[in-house]
Parts: C-alpha cells; structure tokens; sequence
C-alpha cells in the first residue's frame, strides 16, 4: 500500500506482511509440482550484455505451425504494439510494455526442445494475489497443482508474470479490472505469439490455456471472457462475484478481508482495498462507493461471455471462495453449453482438517484438461463431469450437476440465543504442522463449535450423500440495543463424529431485531459431506465468529421455530 495510511495499522501489516505473503503463495497454482524434472534448455539466451529490446512483428515464422484441427476462427483483438525488453542477469525474465505504458514483469520458459521449426502450445499461469509469478521451475507446493516444470515436461511452453502493483511491474493492482489487469494479459498474450517456440493457431493467435489459483483463477475467468485466443482455462479457488464471497449478506468477511489487506503492504493497490477493510473492521458495513467498486471487478457477470472449455476446480474446506461461488461459475457455462467441468478437493483457502484423499487429483486434471483442449488430443480423457470428495477423502463422480435429489434429511428445535461476544465460533486449534502455511494461517479464521449457541441436533437413519446448500427456516423475535452496526447470527454444521464444522462453512444470517415476530429462509454455504447412517448432525445458531466482523451484541433472540434440511443426491459413482 506504499505510505497510504488507511487501513490496519501499518506496523501490524509489516509484521504479518511476510507469514501471510508465504502463506498465500501455496493457494495459488504457481509454484505447486509433482516431480522436478531437467528444464535445463529452457528459457532464450540472454549471455550479451547489452539487454535487447523487441517489439512484436506483423508475422512470425511460426505462423506456418497451425494446427490442421483448430478452434473456430477468433476475431483477433486490435492490440497495441508490443515491445518487451529482457532483464539483465536472467535467463527467464522480461519487462512487457502494457498497453498504458506499465510495464509488466513476465518470466517466460519455453518448452525443452520448443522451436521455429518444432513449436509447442503454451500455458499462461497467473499467480496468488499480492504475489509475483513463479519464477522457480521446480517449486513445490501442497495444494497438488501443477509446477512450471510438470508443464514443460508435458510439452508446453509456460508463461508466468507479476500482475500490475505487484513483483516487479508497476502500475497499481484493481483486483482483475477486465480494462487493466485483463488487457495486461491480452498484451502478454500478444507477446507470446511473437515467440518462435510458441504454436499458433492463427497470425497474433497462440495455441494457449491458462490455469492459477486465488486471483490467478479469476484473471482466467476474465480474460476468456474478452479475448477469444484463450482456448481453454483452469481456474482454481475463484470466485464469481466479490460482493457474495467477501460481503455475503451484507457482512464483512472480516478474518480475510484482514488478511488479504496485510498481504499488500509493500505493494501497490487502489485505495478501495485498504478503505473497504478499514472502515468493514470499524462498522461492519461497506459504504456505497467501496461496495460498487468491488462488484465491478467481476468477473461477475463477464462469465456469461465465456465460451471456451472450462474446469471448475473448489475447494470444499475454502472459506474465502466458497463452493456457491464454484457453482455459480458452473451454472453459468452449462447454461450457455461450453463444454464445463468442476472438481471440488480439500483445500483452497482453508485448512483440511479430514482426509484429503489423492493429493494429485488437481494436478492430473488440470493436465489432461489441457491436453484435450489446447492440444487438442481427443483421446485425452477428462474425467466425469462432476467430481468430488467427502470428509473422509472417498471420491464421489457423476456426469452432470446436480446429481439426482432422492430427498431430504430434516430436523426441527428452538431455543434462546444471548447476543454476547462470548463463546462464539471459532477459531479452530489446528495441531503444529498441521496443513502447513496454509493451516497457520487459515486456523486463525476458521470457525469452530461455539459454546454460546442454540444447538438443534438432526441423526441420520440411513446412509447418504449431502450435496449443495442445506435450507434453513426461522421463526424469531428478539432486541438488541441500538447501534449502527448490523444485526446478525451465524449457522453452522457441527460433524459430530468429528466435533468440526462441516467444511468449515458458517452463514451470515441477517436479522430483524425490534421485538416483533420474523421468519426467514436462507440457503446455507454448500457443502459435500458423507452421512453416515447411526450418526448425527449438530446445528448451531451462534452470536459471534471468527469469520466475520461482530455484529451488533447486547440483546438477544428467541427462536420460536427452527427447520433444518440437507439436500440428499443419488446416482454418484463412489471410490
């Protein structure tokens, strides 16, 4: 944030800067591997010492590369001319002129063997927000993605860069603004068709995805929507709007919200960024302007223009991105027949306190999901259309979303809740070492069974599959004293074999209370959970979270009536 002084105060912001920066970097997609391998011929050959400056041609030679089986003709955006100087000292590293004149840090590895006469496809892979690009071929990280060197070794070229107000490119970061971040990439993409080791499909058109994590997802979701030249993409733990993700019903996602300001602080950032998480900590509300600017950052209502092949990969424990945000994505792209796919792990940004499962699922699907259609090698098999896993790390897979509803798992109670700060849900105790970085952090923000809340307890007669948003009903009354801050309750599922909450998942309720009867129905956040049959289900109505900012304390609510369903689904295929 520079020396802007809105926001969390600075010395706390430098002290968490570092633990939250690494920690983030593991949820996005760069930086992750499966074995290293020898990408030793990777990368041009920057020896001379004067540092040479290019700009892209009309043509190139590699034109002549275009695939006998290519997409539909793509309507070439006009794209300013692109020049780009190599940085003195590496052998991977480039400064790209965006179309304002920022200049853009991208960090290019050409596939081993790639050339004029043998070019390869190319995968753009975006980075986690605040972070520079993975500029470390065989890095590894735990969420099981896919490295530079895994997509080198698999015959792609990969192009990784520093998003504007990050790293080292200049500019100040507008959260994926579809006219600065996302004509950043269309002028990289520019770059890459200038490559000699880069496969086109037509002039100024590479044979190219993307994949990323976090904001390297949703700059995917982005910039399909306004370039065609992108073949296909992986976005993992994106989000659709980040009104819902981070302001759901109308509150402050206060622990990331926190979290994700701190990350910045020696980066370069709108100013919206560091007021909305100040003035959210303070109130508990956004104001107008800050919540305007958020909701236009999209991707929102772009993804409507998306038509390339797209894998969906959430996670279920995620508790910034959420699986509603997943689905929204995917209802979107079914409905307009683009060819979707969606994969839920354990993971994101949150920690797994269950089975993981296999920890390569992400990393093989991304792979073949490329493979099919960037390569486009139709034996590639890409897997069923819905796969996911439950608390116990069993997969579950079906060929459309939603799977059958064969009925409902309900429960009734009621009970009295005092609005007290109190014994609220949350945080979690993760065990040292647990989930590594990412559950250090994530621990922290993550809710847990409260011991100030209305309990309604649902057993389960039968074995079952509960997948996507429970309902819950309310008949209340209650008082609060009066204050500008707003008035809320939190639902959660307690897993009582495991005494966690299911996901990780809590719901912002928003309430009325002056005294008079109310009722209101919500969705819940989505989840995927195995019921098993003998087991129970606990409901919690609590005060307070560590999830969210603190809504306003003094009264409390009695809840007359209290009906609680899961939405149980059929026709999964199991293991």
């Amino acid at each position: 944030m520079g020396d802007r002084a809105v926001g969390t105060n600075g010395a706390q912001r430098w002290i968490r800067c570092a633990a939250v920066a690494s920690a983030l970097a593991v949820l996005s997609l760069a930086g992750c591997a499966n074995d290293p391998v020898d990408v030793s011929q990777a990368g041009p050959d920057t020896s001379e010492t004067a540092v040479p400056e290019t700009t892209v041609p009309e043509t190139t030679a590699a034109e002549t590369a275009v695939p006998e089986d290519a997409a539909a003709t793509c309507e070439v955006p006009e794209i300013a001319t692109v020049s780009a100087a190599a940085v003195a000292g590496s052998e991977s590293d480039l400064d790209v002129d965006s179309f304002d004149g920022t200049k853009i840090r991208a960090h290019w590895f050409p596939a081993p063997g790639a050339s004029m006469d043998t070019p390869a496809p190319t995968v753009l892979m975006g980075p986690g927000w605040g972070l520079a690009g993975d500029s470390n071929p065989d890095a590894i990280g735990p969420l099981g993605g896919v490295s530079i060197a895994t997509f080198n070794a698999g015959g792609y070229n990969v192009l990784t860069w520093d998003p504007r107000g990050f790293g080292k490119s200049g500019g100040t970061a507008t959260v994926n603004d579809k006219d600065f971040e996302g004509r950043d990439v269309q002028q990289l993409i520019e770059w890459v068709a200038a490559q000699p080791e880069a496969q086109l499909d037509a002039a100024h058109d590479p044979t190219m995805g993307m994949v990323g994590g976090s904001y390297g997802g949703g700059i995917q979701l982005v910039v399909a929507a306004i370039d065609c030249r992108v073949d296909a993409i992986v976005p993992i733990v994106a989000w659709h709007s980040l009104e819902t993700s981070l302001f759901k019903a109308e509150t402050i996602k206060s622990g990331w919200s926190g979290t994700l300001a701190g990350v910045t602080a020696t980066a370069q950032v709108d100013p919206h960024v560091d007021h909305a998480q100040a003035t959210g900590a303070a109130t508990g509300l956004l104001d107008d302007e800050d919540r305007a600017w958020f909701v236009s950052r999209g991707p929102g209502d772009l993804v409507d223009q998306i038509t390339v092949p797209t894998l969906l990969i959430g996670g279920t424990v995620d508790t910034l991105f959420t699986l509603d945000e997943n689905l929204t994505n995917y209802d979107i792209l079914q409905g307009n027949d683009v060819a979707v796919s969606m994969l839920w792990f354990c993971g994101g940004h949150g920690v797994c306190l269950t089975d993981e499962g296999d920890p390569a699922r992400v990393s093989v699907a991304a792979v073949a999901w490329l493979d099919r259609y960037v390569k486009r090698d139709e034996s590639v098999d890409t897997g069923p259309r819905f796969d996911i896993i439950d608390q116990d790390g069993v997969r579950h897979t079906a060929d459309e979303y939603p799977a059958a509803a064969t009925g409902q798992i309900t429960a009734k109670g009621s009970g009295t809740l005092d609005l007290v700060a109190e014994g609220g849900a949350g945080p979690v105790v993760v065990q040292l070492g647990a989930g590594g970085v990412v559950g250090g952090l994530a621990g922290g923000l993550t809710p847990a069974k409260a011991t100030n809340a209305v309990d309604v307890q649902l057993r389960v007669d039968d074995e079952a599959m509960v997948v996507g948003a429970p309902t819950l009903k309310l008949s209340y009354r209650g008082t609060v004293p009066a204050g500008t801050r707003p008035t809320r309750v939190f639902a959660q599922l307690i897993d009582d074999t495991t005494g966690f909450v299911i996901g990780n998942q809590i719901t912002p309720i928003e309430v009325t209370l002056d005294g008079a009867g109310h009722t209101a129905e919500i969705p819940l956040e989505v989840i995927a959970f195995a019921a098993h049959a003998g087991s129970t289900v606990t409901l919690q109505l609590a005060a307070t979270t560590v999830a969210y900012a603190p809504p306003r304390l003094g009264g409390s609510i009695n809840f007359d009536s209290i009906e609680l369903s899961l939405p149980v689904v059929s026709g999964l295929t199991t293991g």
